[in-house]
């Protein structure tokens, strides 16, 4: 990872672009690669390789560069690359252009240092919040996993649903972090005041009033935002920003996000506030908060056809997916200035040619920087004039010819 003096002052932007974007991209015993160094010209590219190769963790490694956890959501001490029973300390930077001019972002974990903290380092000098670095970067990801995101359980699309507000409002993952961490101890206060045999109701009442206060405040807070993504990402889609994908039809099924269609966030919030102190005795004896924006559900329909998404088939599945992420990334070049990176892993799996060529050309349209995989490099073909390409095997990673 190159980093400057810690002392080092902040470089005038050397130019300044509508787009963002990766120029360059470094590894140190990051997953499966010891040492690489990548760089990038075109607003497409395409990595190939067979599975296992790591085309998934270049992946990962960009998303790193953002706030968050990445694409796979992995723990910190799971990065690095694994010399027998020891993982190694990890690095990941890169070299931006975006609005506000030139930039390099790094991130790891450091020699002696914890292997499940990871620092950030903007040109040399420490991040100082996850929101910083919302405000430079901004990316979003569609993986395999992501296939099952309508037969899995809420949790899964709930995440996503986050992950699309969190790149329009760098601020909500505060709000959702603050959101749980009360909610941790509001059970576990809960929990504890059940195993002495108090009653649950009454079990530092105090504490507890404060606790379920602030799950009113940063609850209401986060189901507002979500409710503005849904609405704005459904007129998007209505308006065509999808392109030849089918338009999907997103819609919440939460109590909050109810209550706010009817009434102040004011009152919203002295109702969560009042739901939460009458259900603690439920609560406690479920171990858990049953009721809540944390259990708000995202459920997406095909809007041609009115099909719940769930019903819909694997390849409109997929194209349902394909179709939100990108009258998002429209979404997020509009409201901030400019458009987030695109991570597409394995995207050309389920779509069949048609829809393959219609997401090329969509991507090829838009200011985003788009970042493929894929098995087969012959699947990308049509695209071979306007991106540039990566073959990645067991000895490393090329470019590939012209």
């Amino acid at each position: 990872m190159e980093l400057r003096p810690r002392d080092a002052p902040r470089r005038p932007p050397v130019r300044v672009t509508p787009s963002l974007r990766l120029t360059r991209l470094q590894l140190q015993d990051f997953r499966n690669h010891a040492r690489a160094t990548l760089r990038f010209t075109a607003g497409i590219v395409v990595i190939a390789g067979e599975n296992g190769s790591g085309k998934t963790n270049l992946l990962e490694a960009v998303s790193l560069l953002g706030p968050g956890r990445g694409l796979r959501g992995a723990k910190i001490a799971e990065l690095g690359r694994r010399v027998g029973e020891e993982a190694l300390p990890w690095a990941v930077s890169g070299r931006f252009e975006g609005p506000e001019g030139s930039f390099d972002l790094g991130t790891g974990t450091v020699h002696d240092g914890p292997p499940d903290k990871r620092t950030f380092r903007l040109d040399g000098a420490p991040v100082r919040s996850q929101a910083e670095l919302g405000r430079l970067v901004a990316a979003v990801w569609l993986t395999p996993q992501m296939d099952r995101l309508f037969q899995e359980a809420a949790s899964g699309r709930r995440r996503f649903l986050d992950r699309l507000v969190w790149a329009l409002d760098p601020n909500h993952a505060r709000e959702v972090s603050a959101y749980e961490n009360a909610m941790t101890q509001r059970n576990r206060l809960l929990a504890e005041g059940r195993a002495e045999g108090r009653n649950s109701g009454r079990a530092e009442p105090r504490w507890l009033d404060g606790l379920e206060d602030a799950m009113a405040r940063h609850g209401v807070a986060l189901t507002a935002a979500r409710r503005s993504l849904v609405a704005r990402l459904n007129g998007a889609l209505a308006e065509g920003l999808a392109g030849a994908f089918p338009a999907a039809l997103c819609a919440l099924e939460c109590e909050t996000a109810a209550a706010l269609e009817h009434g102040s966030a004011l009152a919203v919030e002295d109702g969560l506030r009042a739901t939460l102190a009458a259900r603690r005795g439920r609560d406690a004896a479920a171990g858990m908060a049953l009721s809540g924006p944390h259990r708000c559900d995202l459920r997406l329909s095909h809007l041609p056809k009115g099909v719940p998404a769930e019903l819909c088939s694997t390849g409109e599945q997929k194209a349902l997916l394909i179709s939100t992420v990108l009258a998002h990334s429209a979404l997020i070049a509009a409201t901030r200035g400019f458009a987030p990176l695109l991570l597409l892993d394995e995207i050309a799996a389920h779509l069949d040619a048609v829809r393959r060529e219609a997401l090329f050309a969509a991507l090829a349209a838009l200011p985003a920087q788009s970042f493929l995989t894929g098995t087969e490099p012959g699947v990308f073909a049509s695209l071979r004039s306007v991106a540039e390409g990566f073959l990645i095997d067991a000895e490393g990673i090329t470019p590939e010819e012209a």
